[in-house]
């Protein structure tokens, strides 16, 4: 696998489009903040990190409306890729959908969100924007 991280935002995306409950992935320390970040932010309901044998996984109950049944996760998009970084200073810090969307930023100062980032004048790394 080249992109772990396309790889985990590909699985909850088809898990989102199958209507899934819940999301089995390979975790990682990455993976791991990108999954705390969803669940502060209220896009998923709630995760667990389960160690095993051959390697931990994280499982991820993903969040729908209780009436309508519609995700809480409309897009998942990757921003930066191994073969081209995408990287944004403190102050061109990009807005995913004037602001009702987030953008993670991975930053020295550890994964945040882009209001986050903006807050703390840090820039860093765009991995991917959530809306």
């Amino acid at each position: 696998m080249t992109d772990p991280i396309a790889d985990y935002l590909t699985r909850i995306r088809n898990g989102v489009a199958a209507g899934h409950k819940v999301v089995e992935i390979p975790s990682s320390k990455v993976k791991q903040e990108l999954t705390r970040i969803l669940h502060e932010k209220g896009y998923i309901l709630s995760y667990k990190v389960i160690e095993g044998k051959p390697f931990n996984t994280i499982k991820v109950a993903l969040k729908y409306h209780p009436e309508t049944k519609r995700p809480a996760i409309k897009r998942l998009e990757r921003v930066s890729s191994p073969g081209l970084r995408r990287y944004a200073a403190a102050d061109a810090l990009p807005r995913v959908l004037n602001g009702l969307g987030i953008a993670i930023i991975s930053s020295s100062e550890g994964m945040i969100t882009d209001k986050e980032a903006r807050e703390r004048h840090v820039g860093g790394e765009v991995l991917c924007y959530v809306y």
